[in-house]
């Protein structure tokens, strides 16, 4: 779980220049406050350009080995064991810097900035509580905030509906105020400052955010329908994503420190494999993004393109009997491009395609009055079109002709199983952990657990414990949150209000 949380940190020497660098690791929340010997005031084009590179770095092969994508062969790797425990606070160390940005908007009048720190506070927050459940959030903006006062450095845990709730309030708020009377944004990689776009990518994070409160559509206090259903018939007051060129995606350049993060990467070149349990989903729909996910299994001697020259390593199975299927050459390594080229694909942090299929489930679940036929088709040929790496691994005929498949169309009661496993497909190696909190909320695809491999008695997580440095600084809060959460104490299974139904 460590890359969620801890992004590549590109523009360091920009950072320190300004010294605004936050470096923080489960610290105590006095370590989040600005150190009074460096300079306070910065524009807030200067932090912007910064937390959008830590923030929207989605690229996780760890996420892929917890989702079932792949298998890794150098050692026992406890993500695709299930074998995990604890994760880290140091989202808080970004969140730190979002809320300079915003003081520093409020200095200079540059209020757009306040906006998008809005929009990227309620990003780290909501990737915080689906980590943990109950996590700090009011009294820890106050800390945020400078406020010294001993609640506000040793915070309370807010209950994870209460976040949720915070986080919708924020995000509305966010994409209701940025215009262009709050001045221009620059220092934005991703939009070019273009406002339109960021209305766009805030409300399909809006959306993302409803769909993952499935479990919770009677809540009276959040109105999950409600809220996703006034979005979604408010296209003038709620512009949504109209084709993947509206992506929140970072682009990477055949440049120093703006690479694909696993360019050139040893163990990308040589450790990671597809999962067999994902080969055979794509085989069973004649997928041709198999082509592009991974590389012909070389003991076939048949070449790229041809369905059987594909095989997988059962993710659960012993560290051993996949080595052996390495050293035999019958299992497929994960794609060259994902080590061999420098620019590859963007790391997309909400992308048009999943936007899609959200929709699509929202139909289908009622909802929305939209069609959810043909919100689904819409996001297979999007995601198809954006895995086709350089055009190389199929055609627009073959994507016509895999939508016209009958094991891929919508078929009655499979609709939402059918709509959440293409949102799973598209996911691979990119948008963090969303494939894997999508399967923990549905429960699809059914991730494979039979091998001997396998740790956490054969059971797949639903959580991370928190950090011991909170129970060594802030031990009462952090025990009153696992105390009102989980019953059996701070556990990798203790189910988190997220996922009980109501």
């Amino acid at each position: 779980m460590s890359d969620i949380m801890n992004k590549r940190y590109l523009l360091f020497a920009l950072l320190v220049a300004a010294g605004l660098l936050c470096q923080v690791s489960c610290k105590r929340f006095e370590t989040y406050q600005i150190n009074p010997n460096l300079p306070t005031q910065a524009d807030p084009s200067l932090l912007l350009t910064t937390i959008e590179q830590n923030a929207l770095s989605s690229i996780s092969p760890q996420a892929g080995l917890a989702s079932r994508y792949l298998a890794y062969t150098e050692s026992v790797n406890l993500n695709q064991y299930y074998g995990w425990q604890r994760s880290g606070f140091d989202a808080y160390g970004s969140i730190r810097q979002v809320v300079k940005m915003e003081q520093e908007a409020a200095r200079t009048g540059k209020q757009n900035y306040r906006y998008l720190g809005k929009f990227f506070r309620s990003y780290y927050i909501i990737g915080l509580t689906l980590t943990f459940g109950d996590v700090p959030y009011s009294q820890m903006m106050r800390a945020m905030n400078d406020d010294l006062s001993q609640d506000a450095i040793r915070p309370a845990y807010d209950k994870q509906e209460d976040i949720y709730l915070g986080v919708l309030n924020d995000l509305k708020i966010a994409s209701d105020s940025l215009s262009v009377d709050g001045g221009d944004i620059n220092g934005d990689v991703v939009y070019n400052g273009d406002i339109s776009k960021w209305k766009k990518a805030i409300n399909a994070f809006s959306l993302r955010v409803l769909i993952s409160l499935s479990a919770k559509e009677g809540n009276t206090q959040l109105l999950v329908k409600q809220r996703f259903r006034e979005i979604v018939a408010d296209p003038a007051k709620y512009p949504l994503f109209g084709s993947n060129s509206d992506n929140l995606a970072l682009p990477f350049y055949d440049i120093n420190n703006n690479r694909y993060p696993y360019y050139n990467n040893n163990s990308m070149k040589t450790d990671y494999y597809l999962d067999s349990s994902f080969v055979s989903m794509l085989k069973r729909y004649n997928d041709p993004r198999l082509f592009v996910y991974g590389m012909p299994a070389t003991a076939t001697g048949l070449p790229a393109g041809n369905f059987n020259a594909y095989a997988g390593m059962a993710g659960s199975a012993p560290l051993s009997t996949n080595v052996q299927l390495m050293t035999d050459g019958k299992a497929s390594q994960i794609n060259r491009r994902y080590a061999y080229d420098p620019v590859n694909e963007p790391s997309v942090a909400i992308g048009y395609a999943e936007l899609q299929f959200t929709l699509a489930e929202a139909a289908a679940r009622g909802w929305i009055d939209g069609d959810a036929n043909a919100y689904y088709k819409n996001g297979v040929q999007a995601a198809m079109q954006f895995s086709n790496y350089k055009g190389t691994g199929y055609t627009d005929a073959d994507i016509q002709h895999y939508l016209e498949q009958p094991v891929v169309q919508l078929q009655g009661d499979k609709t939402i199983s059918q709509i959440v496993t293409q949102k799973y497909i598209a996911l691979f190696m990119n948008t963090g952990w969303e494939a894997f909190y999508n399967q923990r909320r549905t429960g699809i695809p059914v991730f494979e657990t039979a091998g001997s491999g396998m740790l956490n008695d054969g059971k797949v997580p639903v959580r991370w414990m928190y950090p011991t440095d909170e129970y060594n600084n802030n031990g009462d809060n952090v025990n009153a949150a696992v105390k009102a959460q989980f019953p059996n104490g701070d556990d990798i299974n203790g189910v988190m209000w997220l996922l009980k139904n109501e």
